[in-house]
């Protein structure tokens, strides 16, 4: 994820009441701390290795919802909103969810897209499905 785009998901799980989980990739705290504008502490987890993370989650009954195309997505508009713990998982911008990710969510969720483009900025887009989670929109 962009530095500018780690800046814009941490205010908006700020938004929505809720935490941005990070890897701890070098450029990361510099990032964070560039982008965050929240005049108090931010809620950020360090997930050391994703994989292991997010499998960790999802043992302990959290819902992972990826955001990605797929042929078996939900619409971003008949997405349920969250009733528990859940993660929402964003992929890179160009390449998307790592593969040996896939098999960890529970559910895959697509922002339909009417222009000529494919996929939204990853900070848009995780936006969007953090607010449909939330139950905001």
């Amino acid at each position: 994820m962009h530095n500018a785009n780690l800046g814009t998901m941490l205010r908006t799980c700020d938004a929505v009441g809720a935490c941005l989980a990070v890897p701890r990739f070098p450029w990361v705290p510099e990032a964070l701390a560039r982008g965050n504008t929240l005049r108090r502490p931010a809620c950020v987890h360090w997930s050391g290795d994703q994989l292991t993370w997010l499998a960790c989650q999802r043992e302990r009954g959290a819902r992972v919802v990826g955001v990605e195309l797929a042929e078996d997505a939900v619409r971003l508009a008949d997405l349920r909103p969250a009733r528990g713990t859940t993660v929402a998982v964003l992929g890179h911008e160009r390449d998307g969810i790592p593969p040996e990710a896939l098999d960890l969510l529970d559910e895959v969720v697509e922002i339909p897209m009417v222009g000529t483009g494919t996929t939204l900025n990853v900070a848009v887009a995780g936006s969007l499905v953090l607010y449909k989670l939330a139950g905001l929109v």
